[in-house]
């Protein structure tokens, strides 16, 4: 039975607490060797019915990253529209995408048509495939931060119109698009946070039934 330290466990919960949204990133390129050791963490991760329906994409060409940007850029202009007054101003200064700056950019899928698994688990709640996809995300993004790397989620999106400008299988699902590098800054607080957008709460509520 393999045990862990104290000093592990501290390890591990101050590694949880600096996982934060990166947004604003150096364009210093990411080794390939660190990414796919990174990325080589999905295969550590546990799956409905061991499915491991994650698919995963490297955003590379500039026709292809020009895309998913303009996508961004029109889905934050429209989501803009919601808000009004201080909010609105708060809004439309936010930083809410590295895309123009991250070296490397990932669109995650759930192949939600896979075979493997042969179904186990997902009859009444198929939609825990896509939830195994965020847990290997969750895997892939503290093995990025324990190396220094940066990943910001990037969901103001039009998930129909990306998949048709990567031209993926109509059975996959957007899950997350990824934006990884080196961050300008290191941070334990959320930037929404820093800007009064919302607060972290600082317990959990639990109820009982």
């Amino acid at each position: 039975m393999t045990e862990f330290t104290s000093a592990f466990r501290d390890d591990l919960q101050r590694l949880m607490r600096w996982r934060r949204d990166v947004r604003r990133f150096r364009t210093d390129p990411v080794d390939e060797a660190l990414l796919r050791e990174c990325l080589d963490t999905f295969l550590l991760a546990p799956s409905v019915g061991l499915s491991e329906p994650w698919r995963v994409i490297r955003v590379d060409s500039d026709q292809a990253r020009a895309a998913a940007l303009k996508n961004y850029e029109a889905a934050n202009a429209e989501a803009l529209t919601g808000y009004d007054g201080d909010r609105a101003a708060l809004y439309a200064n936010l930083k809410l995408s590295g895309m123009r700056e991250s070296p490397v950019q990932l669109a995650i899928y759930c192949d939600d048509a896979t075979a493997k698994g042969q179904g186990l688990g997902a009859a009444t709640m198929p939609e825990m495939r896509r939830y195994s996809v965020v847990g290997a995300i969750t895997q892939f993004w503290l093995t990025a931060r324990s190396f220094g790397l940066g990943v910001g989620w990037v969901s103001i999106l039009d998930p129909d119109q990306l998949n048709r400008d990567l031209d993926v299988p109509t059975d996959w699902s957007l899950v997350a698009y990824l934006c990884v590098g080196w961050p300008e800054e290191l941070s334990d607080t959320p930037e929404l946070a820093k800007v009064g957008w919302e607060d972290r709460d600082k317990t959990l509520p639990i109820q009982s039934r």
